[in-house]
């Protein structure tokens, strides 16, 4: 006999049932799946052969070429797929560097089209720095096309934020990676708007990071806070590659849109060229660096979107005249040549670390979405300093 009379059962079901669609929404909005999904990368056993079509050499018409065959490649796998998770969100920067380097206006559009099919919305994390890289490429397309339906949700969730009071017992940026997930879209919001409002707010945040994660005399980010007192197996502490790329990166994508009368702008200028003297010192001798920066000799493959992030990020202090030229163009040479060398015939970009934390190991077809964006960002100020370079020799 059932326990339950009939209006009761009844009343236990929709009960039930409304509890299996709420938990279907919770999954849903936090989007725990995106950054899995199969078109976000693999590594598969079977590839066509590297590329040999590719200059290394620092020309324009080289570069370009690069990027586009590498560009090309990954627009054709995500078409059709755009979603606002970050592993797109840090490829999309990359697509519009595309643009810029190239003067292909292809991968501008499919931006466009990637923005009206999400309809301008940010990731369903309010205020989370992964789902808010999106709004740098909205604010990009916004400063060429002035539509300001590409930036309303940008706004009213940022004007939420800063209305919100500080606190100083949790920091919003808590992982390294977040400082090129969002700092770059609050510096963007800035300059579309003229308020310094969102600078402040990301200067605060930025430092309130950078005061838990920073090694000041190696001049190296931890991953998180649970990393601090991590080793590598040679004793040395644990600094992620990629994680350093990602604040480096995003150190530079907040430099080109901050004034130069910025208070703290010499913090962020010192902190960029410090870390940029540190990464140029632990080049590996085929010019990358490896997923584990101070044990470089236990991982056997070179990490490509760190690297990636550290030859835009040097390039782009050579070409605004932060770094020495005669120093550092001989580690982006290097460098740029060692990412060509991971090219497959059909564009496909190698020996990417999967979605992680911390080093690991992948196999050399390993390409992910994010790596691409890396690739592209590098390309494109690359391209610059080649035309800089071809002046010069004249």
């Amino acid at each position: 006999m059932s326990i339950f009379s009939r209006p009761t059962y009844g009343l236990f079901c929709v009960l039930l049932l409304a509890s299996a669609v709420c938990a279907a929404q919770v999954r849903t909005a936090k989007n725990p799946d995106l950054e899995w999904l199969p078109v976000v990368g693999d590594q598969p056993d079977v590839v066509p052969p590297l590329a040999t079509d590719l200059s290394p050499e620092l020309r324009q018409r080289a570069v370009q070429k690069a990027m586009r065959k590498v560009a090309d490649w990954q627009l054709a796998r995500v078409q059709g797929h755009y979603n606002t998770d970050w592993t797109m969100g840090a490829l999309y920067t990359g697509f519009m560097a595309a643009t810029d380097a190239t003067g292909d206006p292809k991968y501008r559009k499919a931006m466009q089209a990637m923005g009206k099919t999400l309809q301008w919305q940010l990731g369903p994390r309010f205020n989370f720095a992964d789902d808010n890289v999106i709004a740098q490429t909205y604010l990009e397309l916004y400063m060429r096309h002035r539509d300001p339906v590409m930036i309303a949700t940008v706004r009213e969730q940022f004007d939420r934020a800063v209305k919100i009071a500080p606190n100083d017992k949790d920091i919003l940026w808590w992982w390294c990676d977040a400082l090129f997930m969002a700092p770059p879209a609050w510096a963007r919001l800035y300059k579309v708007t003229g308020s310094r409002v969102y600078l402040d707010y990301m200067n605060r945040e930025w430092w309130t990071t950078s005061s838990r994660l920073y090694d000041s005399r190696e001049h190296l980010y931890s991953r998180d806070a649970s990393y601090l007192s991590k080793t590598e197996a040679n004793g040395k502490k644990l600094f992620w590659s990629r994680g350093n790329g990602w604040v480096l990166a995003g150190l530079v994508r907040v430099l080109e849109f901050m004034p130069e009368d910025y208070p703290d702008r010499p913090k962020f200028v010192t902190q960029y060229q410090e870390m940029t003297a540190a990464i140029a010192s632990l080049q590996g001798d085929d010019g990358l660096w490896r997923p584990g920066l101070l044990n470089a000799g236990a991982y056997p493959l070179p990490e490509t979107s760190g690297s990636a992030f550290y030859t835009f990020a040097l390039a782009w202090g050579v070409n605004h005249g932060m770094l020495e030229s005669s120093s550092y163009t001989p580690v982006i040479a290097r460098a740029w040549k060692g990412l060509i060398s991971h090219i497959y015939s059909d564009g496909r970009l190698g020996c990417i670390q999967p979605v992680g934390a911390a080093p690991d190991q992948y196999k050399p077809s390993s390409s992910y979405t994010f790596g691409v964006g890396a690739f592209l960002l590098a390309g494109s100020e690359v391209s610059r300093l080649s035309v800089d370079l071809a002046q010069h020799s004249k």
